[in-house]
């Protein structure tokens, strides 16, 4: 795991000052280790964290036998060895014993496709002298991030945006666009950051720049969510523990010591109970709340207690913190620096589990993207199932994913900088996430129900690796994610509805005419989904928890804003001298921040990134 810096510079050559600089800004990435390659027009550099084959034989960038091919690469391939020995049945001869060597000489053998036999996680590119190109490309669920600057005839990645914003050429700007997209889903569903012309380069795909500043880009991998064949019910319980054991048993490979995150769910439980049958007492990790000011639904959000309890029945060695309603506020500069970009969800507790984490080990295994595969959020699928047709679902679905400012409001609040965005239309960014799928062939609960995964996939899981990445990597620490084994996610998108939620037929019969409550209360279901993983995780987990209702991991911040934290909120967001002022309008913000206070909405998701977003402006204009 490490960080990646390049510039492809078509006017000059590359100052390696200019290089090193870029690589500097991206230190916590790669402790252990630098180096760069400047070729005249081309340059790239490597920050290492050391992982597999540890020593310097692996150091990068990394050059071919004749020097043709140079690679910096950041992310591990868990079937390295297999490609390793296919590439040696084929004539190639290895002089190191990590993946890094694999995935140059897998491109020198496949070329472009090359991506297409890799199950890890990545993101790398390769500069081949002969053509003058260089090849990109990302893992197909977008673990690892790659940002790209292109203009004026320079070409710029990195793994992370400071980087580039060090070159002489960058110069700091809001996408106002980003922005309205940002504060309608908190996500980006197009490539946009908030910087201009800054992209983060989608997941599942490559791209080739040539010297000339031709640029190609190709998705070679997307999620399809659509049953195969009928599967007897046993035989995927069977098949299911196989494939998971099989995926944590290829992601506890490392030469350094390997620990994971212990929630009182079923995802991380999972994990840690088969990990724990290779690594006897492998250390685990909760980050739990102060109870003493919360209330409402949000009591239940410290899940210490039964992360002890999992880790008594996987007698791992355990370490835990606790956060408070000021730990919010004293990491927030430090946090929006690493993280840049805002995304989903509050991320600062991700932020201090990190740190515990990485004070134990290099590498910490986690839960994310068990929801997302297996049907974990029926309350939000059962909003779209019952629609006519496509756009009925689009609309559905679209209003829900509203999460941070009411459509209604949307130009009250951009109205200083409504001129620049005006022709921006939210819907279609959302419509948009579906272009690769044939609309025409969407009619059943179940078509819906698999365009709900698919989305939910597509962005917010990508969303939360982008996070999860920054905040980890801030603190040296590799995050691995079982659940996105290569085998297992394509065994996942073909199981039966009925195995990934259970009340669909119930869910459709719940439509808008009938009566408000009983809608309302079908959509707070939580424990309908996950039916298979459910059952087979029986097998190592006990029944209270594969039966528990869905408890995700976030901070009581909706008790925080009105009580602990609120002077906080209006020293940084109640003064008409905030910078976000200069992008919102004061009273529409206000409107909706009071609804908060008073008590008549849940915005804690808006406060924060008004938070965040006010930190952003600070460290960035």
């Amino acid at each position: 795991m490490c960080g990646i810096v390049g510039i492809l510079d078509t006017k000059q050559a590359v100052s390696e000052y200019v290089l090193r600089n870029m690589l500097a800004e991206i230190a916590h990435r790669g402790p252990d280790g630098d180096g760069v390659s400047v070729k005249n027009s081309i340059g790239l550099g490597h920050k290492r964290l050391s992982i597999i084959d540890i020593g310097d034989s692996s150091a990068q960038p990394m050059a071919s036998d004749d020097s043709q091919y140079t690679l910096t690469y950041n992310g591990e391939l868990y079937n390295y060895k297999e490609l390793r020995k296919e590439l040696m049945s084929l004539g190639h001869a290895f002089k190191t014993e990590g993946d890094t060597e694999v995935i140059l000489k897998s491109y020198i053998q496949w070329g472009e496709s090359c991506v297409e036999k890799f199950n890890g996680m990545f993101a790398f590119a390769i500069w081949d002298e002969l053509k003058q190109s260089l090849y990109l490309a990302r893992d197909r669920y977008g673990v690892k991030p790659l940002y790209t600057y292109q203009k004026n005839g320079v070409f710029i990645f990195a793994s992370e945006i400071k980087a580039i914003q060090k070159h002489p050429d960058f110069r700091t700007e809001v996408n106002y666009e980003a922005l309205l997209e940002y504060f309608t889903f908190q996500n980006f569903f197009l490539p946009n950051t908030l910087y201009q012309n800054v992209d983060l380069m989608e997941q599942g795909t490559w791209m080739s720049v040539s010297i000339d500043g031709n640029t190609k880009v190709h998705q070679y991998w997307d999620y399809n969510f659509q049953e195969d064949v009928p599967i007897d019910p046993q035989e995927a319980e069977e098949e299911f523990v196989r494939l998971f054991e099989q995926a944590v048993s290829r992601q506890l490979m490392s030469d350094v010591p390997v620990g994971s995150y212990l929630s009182g769910g079923m995802d991380s439980g999972s994990i840690t109970a088969v990990a724990a049958t290779s690594l006897p007492y492998i250390k685990t990790f909760t980050c739990g709340f102060d109870m003493n000011s919360i209330s409402g639904l949000e009591i239940r959000f410290d899940e210490r207690e039964k992360a002890e309890y999992m880790s008594y029945l996987f007698k791992t060695e355990h370490y835990e913190m606790v956060l408070k309603s000021g730990d919010m506020e004293r990491i927030m500069p430090k946090l929006s620096w690493h993280l840049e970009e805002p995304r989903v969800g509050q991320s600062y507790p991700n932020f201090y589990a990190a740190q515990l984490a990485s004070k134990f080990v290099k590498v910490c295994l986690s839960g994310a993207g068990g929801d997302e595969l297996f049907g974990g959020y029926p309350w939000r699928y059962y909003r779209g199932i019952s629609s006519a047709n496509f756009d009925e679902y689009i609309d559905n679905y679209y209003l829900f994913w509203q999460r941070l400012i009411p459509n209604k409001s949307i130009q009250n609040v951009f109205s200083p900088v409504w001129d620049k965005v005006s022709h921006v239309w939210t819907r279609d960014i959302f419509k948009n996430v579906f272009k690769n799928m044939d609309q025409t062939a969407i009619n059943t609960p179940e078509d819906y129900l698999n365009l709900s995964q698919y989305m939910e996939a597509k962005t917010f899981l990508h969303g939360l690796l982008v996070v999860e990445d920054k905040l980890s990597m801030a603190s040296g620490l590799e995050t691995r994610v079982p659940f996105l084994d290569n085998d297992l996610v394509d065994f996942a998108m073909k199981l039966p509805a009925n195995l990934r939620v259970s009340n669909l037929e119930q869910a459709v019969r719940i439509n808008e005419n009938e009566d408000g409550h009983k809608r309302h209360k079908h959509f707070l279901k939580t424990n309908d989904g996950k039916i298979l993983m459910r059952r087979a995780m029986k097998k190592y987990i006990p029944d209270e928890v594969t039966n528990r209702v869905k408890q995700g991991f976030s901070a009581p911040d909706a008790s925080w804003f009105k009580g602990d934290s609120i002077d906080y909120v209006r020293e940084t967001i109640c003064d008409k001298k905030a910078s976000i002022y200069n992008f919102f309008d004061f009273d529409a913000v206000q409107g909706l921040v009071n609804q908060h206070l008073n008590g008549k909405e849940n915005r804690r998701l808006y406060i924060w990134s008004l938070l965040y977003f006010e930190n952003w402006c600070k460290q960035n204009l």
